[in-house]
């Protein structure tokens, strides 16, 4: 098809805000950009999907996210509010996952890729956990992703928490996944990694077990020093950091994620540029769960690549934008802090460098010819001057969730004036509401 009749916001490094220009979508990609009116004399067969004057970006980018949490939204926790880091772990994430079953686990992916679709959110980098179905669960969730026709990569989150049986059943679900992937088995839309819980609930041995399972074929997505209490079990078993035992047992590499690095010392940081590592921000959880404020500007100084993830927070990602900007203004208490060309760094630059290099290569996250066409339109329409100098803070101060009117994903428009046109939101959350409540139930009788 030929899009036409709005600005075109490239996110190319410089970025340009390209005015009366068209672009050609052909098997999935980018196929040209030209201005307006010379598409439609050469490729008249075309269909013309008109902009309406809204303006024409990339689908936004995900690098961390649970579908598995979805079901937490409202969920009254049983016992004491939990007073610290580990408590919330114990009192909900370790309940809530034991207790999603085949169903649960489909329609809590759903749910957010219904999210993801409606806000704009076009690649999706998931890490899951259900330790009461873990064999072909990642099937299940792959099955929800392709219902929903969005981009993303899965794996399933290995821990020593629930005993060696599952610990050693998530290590085959992810080899599975991986194996499946490699073969062509599945949708090239989606993509696998290996996955690990975090370095306090997995031991030297079962990591050991999941690097020579791996055996370099993917990247693993890990949590890293989310909380101190992650760098305390590490400090106390093995006598160093997280990302020191992490770069000891070679889990790090320039395709391996690690989510949060609130806690890290000058010298894990010097290991994930060095490793070449991605390290992912999510400021609306780690608010959530007061575990602190990750140092981003001195990372994205010393040359971390950092991305924005959500943690599981609804894939409305120009929120986490606007929240990682303002946190660090507000944690130090200095109004300097915290360009809005930061925020583009992790939530564009680097997002779309990691979609990227996960898709081999093809470019993800940018509009330019031979790119992935994931594209959506905003219906915003600025009350000042804008261009590409202060498109950072016309997103971050003007943009709202409910303007995103279409989102397009490897060339197919999967949403069309605000209305879904291959998943059904009524029936979703329909099923969603019975379905959570039989897993509500079943973490009050834990």
């Amino acid at each position: 098809m030929i899009i036409t009749n709005g600005p075109i916001v490239t996110w190319s490094e410089p970025n340009q805000i390209l005015k009366d220009y068209e672009i050609l979508v052909q098997d999935g990609i980018i196929k040209a950009i030209e201005p307006a009116g010379r598409l439609a004399q050469v490729y008249p067969q075309e269909e013309v999907l008109d902009a309406g004057g809204q303006m024409i970006m990339p689908g936004n980018i995900c690098a961390h996210t649970h579908f598995y949490g979805a079901f937490s939204r409202g969920m009254a926790i049983p016992g004491e509010p939990s007073k610290n880091f580990a408590e919330i772990l114990a009192n909900l994430w370790w309940k809530l996952d034991k207790a999603l079953d085949e169903e649960g686990t489909r329609y809590s992916a759903l749910t957010l890729l219904v999210d993801a679709i409606k806000y704009g959110t076009t690649t999706i980098i998931d890490h899951h956990a259900s330790p009461n179905f873990i064999d072909g669960s990642l099937d299940v969730v792959y099955e929800a992703v392709m219902q929903s026709g969005l981009r993303s990569a899965l794996c399933y989150e290995v821990t020593d928490r629930d005993g060696e049986e599952r610990a050693l059943a998530g290590i085959r679900e992810n080899s599975r996944f991986i194996s499946r992937v490699a073969a062509g088995e599945i949708d090239p839309m989606v993509r696998a990694q290996f996955g690990l819980h975090a370095s306090l609930t997995v031991s030297d041995e079962t990591l050991d077990r999941c690097i020579e399972e791996n055996q370099g074929r993917v990247g693993f997505h890990v949590h890293a020093a989310e909380g101190i209490v992650d760098q305390e079990d590490s400090l106390a078993k093995y006598g160093k950091r997280v990302v020191e035992r992490f770069w000891d047992k070679k889990v790090l590499d320039e395709r391996s994620i690690l989510a949060h690095g609130i806690h890290l010392s000058e010298r894990e940081v010097e290991l994930l540029v060095k490793s070449g590592s991605w390290l992912t921000h999510q400021p609306r959880s780690n608010m959530n769960n007061a575990v602190g404020v990750a140092e981003v500007e001195k990372m994205l100084n010393a040359g971390v690549n950092l991305c924005l993830g959500n943690d599981g927070f609804s894939n409305a990602m120009w929120q986490e934008w606007f929240f990682a900007y303002l946190i660090q203004k507000d944690h130090k208490a200095d109004p300097r802090a915290m360009n809005g060309y930061d925020v583009i760094k992790m939530a564009v630059t680097n997002n779309s460098r990691l979609a990227t290099q996960i898709y081999d290569g093809m470019r993800v996250g940018i509009i330019e010819p031979g790119a992935a066409a994931d594209l959506i339109f905003v219906d915003y329409h600025p009350i000042t001057p804008i261009n590409a100098g202060n498109l950072p803070w016309h997103i971050l101060f003007g943009f709202r969730d409910g303007m995103v009117t279409m989102t397009m994903a490897g060339g197919k428009v999967l949403m069309k004036d605000r209305k879904l046109l291959f998943l059904d939101e009524a029936g979703i959350s329909a099923k969603s509401r019975e379905i959570s409540a039989q897993t509500w139930q079943r973490v009050q009788e834990m």
